[in-house]
Parts: structure tokens; sequence; C-alpha cells
């Protein structure tokens, strides 16, 4: 079955935490299995993107794992910049509120960037499946961001 590559990317991200994978052909067969089609340049990809690293797992075999971003760790603006021009299709306002739409199954990546971002602006998100909320703090409101996310996502 093909998916979006927001859904086979937490898909890997679930295969990684039940399955020791060390190798890209393993996980492509991983996948396969849970009725998932891939190519071993996609999974590539998809690693390098949802940022799975080879660690030592007890025995000293090297396996694939995505590593915990602490919440007062800050991603880098270009990262979000990245996922903002990816998956962001509609940016819209209301007073401390802005609604983003995304294509179906990609809000959770686009709140995720957002809450991880750091924005002083951002006072939360709240994600469907295809649209979020992000709460503008109230001394800049929801026109200001707006602004601000559409002009980081290339609008």
């Amino acid at each position: 079955m093909r998916m979006s590559r927001a859904a086979r990317q937490h898909r890997i991200e679930q295969i990684l935490e039940r399955h020791q994978v060390s190798s890209q052909a393993q996980l492509v067969e991983l996948l396969a299995e849970s009725g998932v089609e891939a190519t071993q340049a996609t999974v590539s990809r998809d690693l390098e993107e949802i940022g799975a690293v080879k660690v030592r797992a007890a025995g000293g075999e090297s396996i694939y794992a995505v590593p915990d971003l602490p919440k007062d760790r800050v991603a880098p603006e270009e990262h979000l910049r990245r996922v903002l021009g990816d998956w962001v299709v509609e940016v819209g306002f209301s007073a401390n509120l802005v609604v983003v739409r995304t294509p179906p199954g990609s809000a959770h990546v686009v709140a995720s960037a957002l809450d991880r971002a750091g924005l002083t602006e951002v006072l939360g998100t709240v994600a469907g499946d295809d649209t979020l909320m992000v709460i503008a703090t109230e001394h800049v409101g929801g026109a200001a961001l707006a602004n601000r996310i559409s002009a980081l996502a290339g609008l």
C-alpha cells in the first residue's frame, strides 16, 4: 500500500521503537510486512528526515534509533523553514489564532516543528489531520504570527 510521506515516516518510527533494525534493507522488509511499499532510496531519505541515527545496541550491533528531542531543545530555523515549505498550503488567522492547512495526515508534522522551534510568539499548537491551530501570544496576535508562518513557508 502507498501512503503519505508523513504516515510512512510515522510507521518507520514505530518500527524502530519495536525492532532492532540494523540496515535499510531490513527496514524495507519490515515495512513490506506491515503492508507499506517503499524503496531503499525512499527509506534512506525518510531516515534522514526523521533524524534517525545509528547507535550501538547491547551486544555491540549498530541499529537505527530516533533520538528523543527534549522539549527545551530548540530546532534550527532552517528545519522549521523546510518543514513549513514542504507541508503548509494555506495560512489564515483570527484574533490570536492562526489556522494552518496541510495535506491530509501532515498537520502533526508542522505542529511538532512549530512547537520545537521555540518561537516566542507561539503559545502552543493543536493538530488534527490536515489542519492545525496555532495560538499566538497576546502581545503578538494572530495577524503577525500568520504573516511570519506564511513567510517561513514561502507563501
